[in-house]
């Protein structure tokens, strides 16, 4: 079938997804490119998760073009993560994708320090409006998204509808633990963050992640007393839009 957003029904996915029990995360990606090809996109975080997803596509689609929302908050350990996997992936097609607006056009329209105030607002201008103009035209794309991640993330599937994005999001490694990230991880000697050996399992914007303490929750350093969980790009849309100003 000519699988799209518009007309993979619900009984498709389930269909699919029943296909796939008992797959492994190579598998479920060679689906996806077999199905998508070049119509097929990831947004990498480059975090853990993301490294074990590179290194499985580049056994697939070494010539993958890849995404990175860059949000000029970034960590210096990111960016210095992606230098050290554009050596290891040169054929990897590894784009920039930076939001609209720069954080001083952002500190002019919205007020400066914008993630310590409306950390929702913040997340739409520089991640979620970045993602939905890289994925105008795109059929589907690649998310490591793990169940065992967070409540909000426990029954991904490996294709489910993204009505945010009006895409499909497929996702490798929906029952892989964390020991098993990381096992893979060593297994093949994959660069990774080196943030990730100083107590920080979930790496976002700099101003929103802290290390996390012994007991706490994986994902308990992001946007740390916010009640804030997710970035926007997972989840229903948010109620931020531009139309706030400045307080």
């Amino acid at each position: 079938m000519n699988w799209n957003y518009e007309s993979a029904t619900d009984a498709d996915l389930a269909f699919v997804n029943r296909g796939m029990v008992g797959k492994d995360a190579l598998d479920v990606i060679k689906w996806a490119y077999g199905t998508f090809g070049d119509d097929l996109v990831y947004a990498c975080s480059f975090g853990a998760e993301g490294i074990v997803l590179l290194d499985l596509i580049s056994k697939v689609k070494p010539d993958a073009p890849v995404f990175f929302l860059d949000t000029h908050l970034h960590f210096a350990e990111t960016y210095d993560l992606i230098k050290r996997v554009r050596e290891r992936y040169p054929t990897l097609r590894i784009t920039i994708k930076e939001p609209a607006l720069s954080l001083a056009e952002q500190a002019a329209a919205y007020g400066e320090a914008l993630w310590e105030r409306q950390p929702d607002l913040c997340c739409q201008l520089r991640k979620v409006e970045p993602l939905a103009s890289v994925l105008e035209g795109a059929v589907a794309w690649l998310s490591g998204l793990r169940r065992e991640q967070s409540p909000t993330r426990a029954h991904v599937q490996y294709v489910n509808r993204d009505n945010r994005f009006r895409s499909l999001k497929v996702c490798p490694l929906i029952h892989w633990t964390w020991q098993e990230v990381w096992q893979y991880i060593r297994t093949f000697d994959l660069p990774y963050n080196p943030l990730h050996d100083q107590g920080y399992p979930s790496i976002g914007c700099a101003p929103c992640t802290r290390a996390v303490q012994e007991g706490e929750d994986a994902r308990a350093g992001r946007w740390a007393n916010t009640g804030k969980t997710e970035c926007g790009l997972h989840v229903a849309p948010a109620s931020a839009t531009r139309s706030d100003t400045k307080e």
